[in-house]
């Protein structure tokens, strides 16, 4: 008995203890102050033309990071990586809205910091990709705040403003009046005196986009403000830890949606209050080049609120008492963007960038039509003046036929990304680093890319592709279907330098597709190589015809020998037969399979003509959330009844 009263004894000291410590070092609040498409275009970056008083004195009292990057220019991809801790391409969250299913266990993680005893409140914007818990906040609406909270509660709160975002650039004239009505002259930004890239063209339009671009930030920053004011006033300043970032790079075209610096570095503050100055990496005011990636936010704001980081997140924090080593390097990628596919993954470390284009048979722009981006002036005129043969330099590089199958920058000595050393013996060394260290990353993660999308629906179902490639590695050869990738894409490169095994390449490409026990995502890798080779070893057209017109086959595989035949194979009597195919595929319950041969129909220009009545019935098929076929379809008949009138851009 008295041993009992004794370990009693010791219990309750022992609490006492925890409970003083905790007193003394309570966890801290965490606010995110986040904004939507805005490089680091802020004066403490240095950007003279920037006018953001408010951030420019958060600043003041933080570190600032000038490494900090999103892993893709977009905004739906960039959040599912941003609330779980994971990245899109090892979920299947990296297609635009794509509604991806997710494994059981992995959730936003503000549930974590719930189940530690936080307050967590989102204000307002989720768009993650995928369908969230309703346990994910304690509030998430337009009036999310804070002061919900219980006394003494601590809260992680986000308040994302859209002020700023892409749409914003090109409001109505009067809305744009409206919105800057109380802006002094000083806070203004002449048209005139904007910075433009160079591989924007110098045009009003353009000038005026940037300036509203400016302008729109400097709005933001008054929000901001607004929200740090009232962190003062409730006297909770000196209790939380401040981020301020933004969801990626700035919202214009060629910024937007790629994974240049342009459209992936952010800036991103943390201001620490004198209690928890311990975890800061600078003192006040100051800067750090430690790369850091939206994969280590979960992670990090875990670590600073001291709850255990789960196994299955894929980042590293870099704040807080769990804070890992500094990344080598980060990493992005690009998959559908709204209704146009494309593949692309980059890897950058703190010098140098390469992107790795899957799809270099796909344009930049051109044949690549995204009717949400055609709103914006600069993207018209832009396309207006290469239809005119007037652009020149990287205007005119951006407005190509095809991508490079790799490009590599120094982004030291080339920031705006527009000189391509991949082809320079100089940098042989650094691109093989860089290829090597993108190639490790992609079967670390189990990167899904390389299945088609509408394959990944009808291969998983409602079951978590994560999970689903883990258990069953054969499923999905992911090595295999990356070397094949690889040489599929650099095919033609390797044709056109008059390599001497073109026929053993294209070989290569026709025996997987000789064997009827193909994966169907090798064999639609096999078809995309064998259709590059072409022009230098050309295919037999029946076979290509075969395949299109084979039931059998997965409709990526159909739509891919599709596609081939259209980019190599002169107009003939054979087109019906291949455009039978496609309008069987406007019909398929898989969405991502209608669109897909819409794309394909969109290129293809007047040899698509007999397929107008179809194309017009494919616009009352019921579609996903994004009706992307319906912007694909209505671009086509636009093209076909009327060309010209969006200005160009097919």
């Amino acid at each position: 008995m008295r041993q009992l009263v004794v370990l009693n004894i010791a219990l309750v000291i022992a609490l006492c203890c925890v409970s003083v410590s905790f007193a003394d070092n309570p966890r801290p609040n965490i606010l995110w102050i986040t904004c939507e498409d805005i490089s680091p275009n802020l004066g403490c970056y240095g950007d003279e033309y920037a006018v953001t008083p408010n951030l420019d004195r958060l600043a003041s009292e933080s570190t600032r990071y000038t490494a900090a990057f999103a892993p893709i220019g977009v905004c739906a991809p960039a959040r599912s990586c941003l609330i779980t801790g994971m990245w899109p391409t090892s979920l299947g969250s990296q297609h635009m809205r794509c509604q991806a299913v997710l494994p059981e266990y992995v959730h936003c993680f503000s549930e974590y910091l719930r189940d530690a005893g936080y307050y967590c409140t989102n204000n307002v914007k989720t768009d993650y990709n995928f369908q969230q818990r309703p346990q994910s906040w304690d509030a998430s609406s337009r009036q999310a705040h804070w002061r919900g909270r219980a006394d003494a509660q601590p809260f992680f709160a986000v308040f994302n403003f859209t002020s700023c975002h892409e749409s914003q650039i090109r409001l109505p004239e009067e809305q744009y009046q409206q919105r800057t009505a109380d802006f002094m002259a000083a806070e203004r930004h002449d048209p005139a005196k904007a910075p433009l890239p160079p591989y924007h063209p110098d045009a009003p339009e353009v000038r005026r986009d940037w300036a509203r671009y400016a302008d729109m930030i400097t709005y933001m920053d008054k929000e901001a403000g607004r929200v740090l004011d009232e962190l003062e006033e409730d006297g909770l300043a000196d209790e939380t830890i401040v981020f301020f970032y933004s969801d990626h790079g700035a919202g214009m075209p060629r910024s937007k949606r790629w994974l240049y610096d342009s459209s992936t570095r952010v800036p991103l503050l943390v201001r620490f209050p004198e209690k928890y100055r311990q975890w800061a990496p600078t003192a006040a005011g100051d800067s750090t080049d430690r790369l850091v990636s939206f994969i280590d936010f979960g992670p990090t704001v875990l670590s600073l609120a001291d709850v255990a980081i789960p196994e299955h997140m894929q980042g590293v924090a870099f704040l807080g008492e769990a804070a890992g080593p500094p990344r080598e390097y980060v990493y992005g990628f690009r998959g559908r963007m709204d209704e146009r596919y494309d593949m692309l993954r980059s890897v950058r470390d703190g010098r140098y960038k390469y992107i790795r284009n899957y799809m270099p048979q796909l344009p930049y722009f051109q044949h690549q039509f995204l009717e949400y981006q055609n709103e914006m002036p600069t993207m018209r005129v832009w396309q207006r003046l290469a239809d005119e043969g007037n652009l020149t330099g990287p205007a005119a590089t951006f407005m190509a036929m095809r991508k490079p199958a790799e490009e590599l920058y120094d982004t030291e000595a080339d920031p705006w990304e527009v000189h391509n050393l991949a082809d320079d013996i100089a940098y042989h060394d650094v691109r093989h680093r860089l290829r090597g260290a993108l190639y490790d990353w992609m079967l670390e993660i189990r990167d899904l890319g390389f299945l088609p999308e509408p394959d990944m629906r009808t291969r998983y179902g409602d079951a978590a592709p994560f999970d689903a490639v883990r258990a069953d590695p054969a499923s999905y050869p992911l090595a295999e279907l990356i070397d094949l990738a690889n040489l599929a894409t650099t095919a033609s490169t390797t044709a056109a330098e008059g390599a001497p095994n073109v026929a053993s390449v294209a070989g290569i490409f026709e025996a997987l597709l000789g064997r009827g026990d193909t994966d169907p995502a090798t064999r639609y890798w096999a078809v995309v190589g064998r259709g590059e080779l072409d022009p230098w070893w050309p295919m037999s057209r029946e076979w290509i015809l075969t395949l299109a017109e084979n039931p059998q086959e997965s409709p990526s595989v159909r739509l891919a020998a599709a596609d081939a035949y259209f980019r190599n194979v002169p107009a003939s009597d054979d087109d019906e037969a291949v455009l039978d195919v496609l309008v069987e595929m406007l019909g398929d319950e898989n969405e991502w399979v209608r669109v897909m041969a819409a794309n394909i129909l969109d290129r293809i220009d007047e040899r698509a003509a007999s397929c107008i009545p179809a194309m017009r019935a494919a616009l009352e098929v019921p579609d996903g959330p994004g009706k992307y076929i319906t912007r694909v379809m209505t671009h086509t008949l636009g093209d076909l009844e009327d060309p010209g009138k969006d200005g160009g851009g097919k």
